[in-house]
This record gives C-alpha cells, sequence and structure tokens, in this order.
C-alpha cells in the first residue's frame, strides 16, 4: 500500500504487519482510519499466507484515540467502526472484525482512551520502552464502547482498572509490565523484530491448532454480558450527556496533560 495510506499493511515471513499511519495526529481515529482499519485487518484475516498479525503505529504514538478534532466538529468519528459499543460489520464487538489468526499489538508509543482499546483487544502486548497508557474517558467526557471495561479489568484486575479510569492518569511501559498488562518491554529500536521473532515462534507451530486454542481462550473471557452492559450505558450517556462542544473545549487541556504525564 502506498506510504501516504492512513493503514498500512505488509506480509512478509507469513506474517502482516498493520500499522496506523497519521504520525502527525499521533495516530488518532479519524472516520477514515475507523473505516480502513477493518477492511485491512480482514485481508489479513483471510490472506492465506498469513498466520500472525502486527499491529503498531508509525512513531512517535501507536494511537491517541478518536481524533478530538472531527469528534468535536461532526461527531462521525464517534460511531464508526463500532466505536460506540454496537457491533461493528462482522457481528463482532470491538474495533477488529471475527479474527481466528493471533494478533499482537507492538505498542511503540502513546495508546490512549480508543488507542487503549485497540490495544487491549489484542492477544498480548509487547511495548517499547517509550510506550505509556491512558484511559482518558472521563477526561474527554465519552464512554467506552470497545470492551475497556471488560478487558482492562481481566488485565490488571478491577481495582487497578477502576483507578486508571477515574484518575485518566497515564502508566509507563515499564509500570504497564508490573502490572500484567503487557509481555514484554523492550528497547524501542527492537520493538518490531522482537515482535516478528514471537511471531515467527507462532508461524512455527500447527496453525489450526493455535487457531483452535485461540478460539477456546476466547470463548473463557468472552463476558457477552458485560460487553452488551458497556455498550448500553455509553448509548444512555451518548442521548443524555454527550457534548461536542465540551469535547472540543477539553481537547487542549486533555493534550497538555497528556504531556506532562
Amino acid at each position: 500500500m502506498a506510504t501516504d495510506d492512513v493503514v498500512l499493511l505488509e506480509v512478509s515471513e507469513r506474517i502482516a504487519t498493520i500499522t496506523l499511519n497519521r504520525p502527525g495526529k499521533r495516530n488518532a481515529l479519524s472516520s477514515e482510519v475507523l473505516s480502513l482499519l477493518p477492511r485491512v485487518m480482514q485481508r489479513a484475516e483471510t490472506d492465506e499466507s498469513v498466520d500472525v498479525v502486527i499491529i503498531t503505529g508509525t512513531d512517535p504514538a501507536f494511537c491517541a484515540g478518536l481524533d478530538l478534532g472531527e469528534l468535536g466538529d461532526t461527531g462521525r468519528n464517534l460511531g464508526g467502526n463500532g466505536a460506540d459499543g454496537r457491533t461493528n460489520a462482522t457481528g463482532a464487538r470491538g474495533p477488529f472484525p471475527s479474527l481466528t489468526k493471533p494478533l499482537i499489538g507492538a505498542v511503540n508509543g502513546v495508546a490512549i482512551t480508543g488507542g487503549f482499546e485497540l490495544a487491549l483487544n489484542c492477544d498480548f502486548l509487547v511495548a517499547s520502552e517509550h510506550a505509556k497508557f491512558g484511559d482518558t474517558h472521563s477526561r474527554v467526557g465519552v464512554m467506552p464502547g470497545w470492551g475497556l471495561t471488560v478487558l482492562l479489568p481481566q488485565a490488571i484486575g478491577v481495582r487497578r482498572a477502576r483507578e486508571m479510569s477515574f484518575t485518566g492518569n497515564f502508566i509507563t511501559a515499564h509500570e504497564a509490565l508490573a502490572l500484567g498488562l503487557v509481555n514484554h518491554v523492550v528497547p524501542h529500536a527492537e520493538l518490531i523484530p522482537f515482535t516478528r521473532r514471537l511471531a515467527l515462534d507462532i508461524v512455527g507451530n500447527d496453525a489450526a491448532g493455535v487457531r483452535q486454542i485461540r478460539a477456546t481462550y476466547a470463548a473463557h473471557v468472552a463476558e457477552t454480558g458485560q460487553w452488551e452492559r458497556e455498550a448500553a450505558d455509553g448509548a444512555e450517556w451518548r442521548r443524555a450527556r454527550f457534548s461536542p462542544e465540551e469535547v472540543a473545549q477539553r481537547r487542549a487541556r486533555i493534550i497538555e496533560r497528556g504531556r506532562t504525564q
């Protein structure tokens, strides 16, 4: 794909690498990204030459969440690709289509709000030493739609998850490792090579067996009722309380506070 595309796809050694590519906007989720990302993911899922998928971002960020400029202006990206809690075009909840292949998140920088949810929806995470994680839904005045209230407590426990969501404070890559949110922290230059080595370890196994084990894990942690509750609460919030004007007013303060943490 052309380097100016907002979502890139590269396939080699049976590994598909998907890269969010809006570096000037810290890979924020515009309506264009939200439309293209699941289509690119679906290409990797159906490509018979792919056994493992990696998702990452073009430096300096992994993903800064919903594009607040577009959110405060038109709000079109709030409902894109199931970001409002509804099922997406494939009938799955979350940002990705229904997948059978392992998905590894290579978190190269900040993963914030919707970007944090992208990371949480991966099977496991490898973080650069530059990575930071934050749930700023309460700062922005929007509600999670991609399963944060389900997936974050699964990863780090409900009390730590509550603290992250209530405060909006960021944690570093090494703090994320200590909490069990990420599997590895590596030097920034080693992020993709290290993640590819893990992917190649998976490629070397029986593909059908890996996919069955992945499906079994997914069934164990599905918590369908909790996802539905998050979607319902988010819909009620948007009906009664969501204000695009307030989102726009908070934008500068959110960005500045993130820089100081």
